[in-house]
């Protein structure tokens, strides 16, 4: 869709923020503007503190080049990451390095007031710390285990817990931040941005699991998240053998089965965390219940990737942390099932990024929705001064 202000700062902004043109001759290059609109677009963005000059590249002769980047500096991101038993929380600056974070064993079946009254707690504390008040924040961005309607911003059905079904995330920020822009998607959509963006650069295309209580699937295709229709893509099904019945594949293999043999053997265990606490010393029943999970998971996958022909499989969530034994079942599943071109070159191995991964992602979506071009073009033409 072309955008309404097809040569207003917002458009440049855009590729100084991917990269793709950062100086004022590859900027000219990239959009075919002439060079006053050029020069007025980086004058409207500066004199608006959005973007800085970072110094001049290197050159292959004459006047080295200027550079330009997003000021980081600028405000301040909130990130949350909820997952099936555990939330994580961060603050991150502009370009969504992260400054702060916190987390807790907390999750979804706590419900939505609960845990959003911690968050802003939490955050208070933590902007205080930064020596930052509420009006540093110009945006907020929020992962959620469960589908999202992206038309109303409310969460889809069925989630984890139906205390979240049918509820505006936003709403439960509207008193503290009603001035910031605030996004919100699946946790797992939001951990693969950031796997795609900030992780696994060199791929343009890879499936992108979470792992931990729950289980969720999201596909980067071309660089780019895929939603489908309704923002529900990634709502993996598996066949189990016993019933030959079709059933949701988190059902089958997750963090949540393999806590609930746990629970039924007299293991005390209440988040994923604790399994992977009890895989890193060793124990022999829950690395054979990560194994045969994984095994399961890689099964389900394996078709995923012989219709979809990812470059990688990128396993992330608490449970990658557990070591080789679960993952390398997804890998072993998946070099058993898919066929062989599929594979060729093909990939399989944890988060780089780690447990950062989900506030990250959080980060890069708030970062968008403030980024977004033609936002950012009425802003800077109206000289408003602040994001």
């Amino acid at each position: 869709m072309a955008h309404v202000f097809s040569t207003g700062s917002g458009v440049a902004l855009n590729l100084i923020r991917s990269g793709q043109a950062t100086s004022r001759r590859n900027l000219i290059d990239q959009l075919g503007w002439s060079r006053i609109t050029l020069a007025r677009r980086l004058d409207e963005l500066l004199e608006a503190k959005i973007i800085i000059s970072v110094g001049q590249s290197d050159s292959q002769g004459g006047r080295p080049p200027e550079e330009f980047a997003v000021n980081p500096s600028a405000g301040l991101l909130l990130a949350v990451d909820i997952g099936g038993s555990h939330t994580r929380l961060a603050i991150t600056d502009l370009v969504s390095t992260v400054l702060i974070e916190d987390e807790a064993d907390i999750g979804p079946s706590e419900g939505p007031t609960e845990i959003f009254d911690w968050a802003g707690q939490v955050f208070d504390h933590m902007l205080e710390r930064l020596g930052k008040t509420h009006q540093d924040v110009v945006g907020i961005g929020v992962g959620v285990p469960g589908p999202v309607d992206f038309g109303s911003g409310r969460l889809g059905s069925p989630q984890l817990d139906p205390q979240w079904e049918n509820v505006l995330v936003k709403e439960f920020f509207a008193q503290r931040y009603g001035h910031a822009v605030f996004a919100v998607d699946r946790d797992v959509n939001v951990l693969a941005l950031a796997e795609a963006r900030r992780g696994w650069r060199e791929y343009t295309d890879v499936i992108v699991l979470k792992a931990g209580i729950g289980l969720g699937s999201a596909f980067v295709l071309n660089g780019a998240i895929y939603q489908g229709s309704r923002g529900g893509a990634g709502d993996l099904s598996y066949t189990h053998a016993g019933s030959g019945r079709l059933q949701r594949l988190e059902h089958v293999a997750s963090g949540g089965v393999i806590r609930k043999e746990l629970l039924r053997q007299g293991h005390k265990v209440r988040t994923s965390k604790d399994i992977v606490n009890l895989a890193r010393v060793g124990n022999a029943e829950v690395l054979r219940l990560l194994a045969e999970n994984g095994t399961i998971i890689g099964e389900a996958l394996a078709n995923i990737v012989g219709v979809l022909n990812p470059q990688a499989v990128v396993v992330g969530g608490n449970l990658a942390e557990a070591g080789e034994a679960f993952v390398a079942s997804i890998r072993q599943a998946i070099f058993s099932g898919a066929r062989d071109y599929s594979l060729k070159s093909l990939v399989v191995e944890p988060s780089r990024l780690g447990s950062i991964a989900g506030v990250t992602g959080a980060s890069l979506i708030a970062q968008d929705a403030l980024f977004e071009s033609d936002r950012i073009s009425k802003l800077t033409r109206t000289n408003t001064k602040s994001l």
